[in-house]
């Protein structure tokens, strides 16, 4: 589903105060409609989401909840972030949604504040095998505040090892299980992880930060049935702004309120709060549902071409938007190769690989997808990848190539 307008007058309002950054604009907007976005993480909003984020919301502050702020002038705000509460709460089922997190990161702090006492035992996916740095990374903070036990992958599949979770939840007694990845293809077995921590006592926490956009859509399972705090972005298939949010129970909503404020943040972004709202207006049509079905078919096919081209892909494919694949078969490691298509104009991460040494590459269809791209398309990109990778197309027909196929299909036609 392809948005249908391009923004660029702020571009245009800052060439004549600060043409420099006027520039930096432009160039960003040239450099996103020139090369191939396929970053699992990354997305087009639309011109409505855009039009929030850069409204005279931006200049209020607004410290608090609606009703029960600690600065004057705050009752139009506090109708956009009860609007987008609303809409938050409908989209995804859930009785309870607090829209002020900055960022998933911010989001997750905030769930462990209302759950956790500095010391306390977690139980989450370890980082060589897609776990996020809330995750328990000793260079978070959630390494340094709390004892985490990682769980990991089957070797051979690359599946969730399911018997070492329900042992290591045994074991360790954890006060919270977390599951959720940002490396993870499948889909999470939600309903397994709440057996697993009524057995032992936990809570659990839901980081759906990658799949909440396909769930919004009915294209991937929804935690929040299971969980007792879900935690998620507001931006990747979501197609909003850069922010985070968390749903719940009533049970702990008052909890989570104060985790998030006055506890680990300020004043609310009403802007963003703004924009939130009219990404999860969008979320609930149609369009939008057949969107993130489109999402995953893409996928789906972009997995299965990269394998015919000689990359090994983790798990065997995928469930979702997102792709882990490792490129030595075709010879550089993931480092090398991010670097190689970069300069191709195909933009993705790499990530860890399960069981594994080397690096490789994290890929997603959304934003191709919000451009118009189909499945031919997601053929073509997976051939263009390996003809780089194996040195038989050289950077700049490459850069050619992903050039005429971004601007066939521009991010704001227009």
């Amino acid at each position: 589903m392809s948005v249908t307008r391009t923004p660029g007058a702020e571009a245009d309002v800052l060439r004549g105060q600060d043409p420099e950054l006027a520039d930096i604009l432009l160039g960003e907007r040239r450099r996103q409609s020139t090369t191939l976005q396929l970053i699992a993480a990354e997305n087009f909003t639309s011109p409505a989401v855009l039009a929030a984020l850069g409204s005279p919301l931006a200049n209020k502050y607004a410290e608090g909840y609606p009703g029960a702020r600690h600065h004057g002038g705050c009752e139009i705000v506090d109708v956009a972030e009860r609007l987008a509460v609303d809409r938050a709460k409908a989209l995804f089922g859930a009785a309870h949604a607090n829209v002020q997190p900055h960022s998933g990161s911010s989001a997750v702090l905030a769930a462990y504040a209302a759950l956790l006492c500095p010391g306390d035992t977690v139980l989450a996916l370890g980082l060589p095998y897609g776990g996020h740095l809330t995750h328990g990374s000793p260079a978070n903070f959630s390494g340094r505040w709390f004892d985490f036990v990682g769980y990991g992958v089957d070797a051979e599949t690359g599946l969730i090892d399911h018997d070492q979770v329900r042992t290591l939840a045994r074991t360790h007694r954890p006060k919270a299980i977390v599951c959720g990845s940002i490396a993870y293809p499948r889909h999470i077995d939600h309903a397994f992880f709440r057996e697993v921590a009524d057995e032992s006592g936990a809570y659990l926490i839901a980081d759906a930060a990658h799949p909440i956009g396909l769930v919004a859509g009915g294209a991937a399972p929804n935690p929040v049935p299971y969980a007792d705090i879900v935690c998620a972005t507001t931006h990747k298939v979501l197609r909003g702004p850069r922010g985070g949010m968390i749903l719940c129970g009533e049970e702990l909503a008052e909890r989570v309120d104060r985790a998030v404020f006055p506890f680990t943040q300020g004043g609310a972004q009403m802007h963003t709060i703004a924009a939130k709202a009219v990404a999860f207006g969008e979320a609930a049509t149609w369009a939008f549902a057949t969107y993130a079905h489109r999402v995953v078919a893409n996928a789906k096919v972009l997995a299965a071409a990269l394998a015919a081209e000689g990359l090994v892909v983790t798990t065997g494919g995928t469930d979702t938007h997102l792709i882990t694949a490792d490129p030595a078969p075709l010879g550089p490691d993931g480092r090398t190769a991010r670097g190689l298509l970069a300069a191709a104009g195909l933009v993705m991460d790499c990530c860890a690989l399960p069981h594994g040494t080397a690096r490789g590459l994290r890929l997603g269809t959304a934003a191709l997808t919000t451009q118009g791209m189909g499945e031919e398309e997601m053929t073509s990109v997976a051939a263009l990848l390996a003809g780089v990778l194996r040195g038989e197309i050289d950077s700049w027909q490459a850069r050619a190539a992903a050039r005429g196929l971004a601007e066939r299909f521009p991010p704001y036609p227009g």
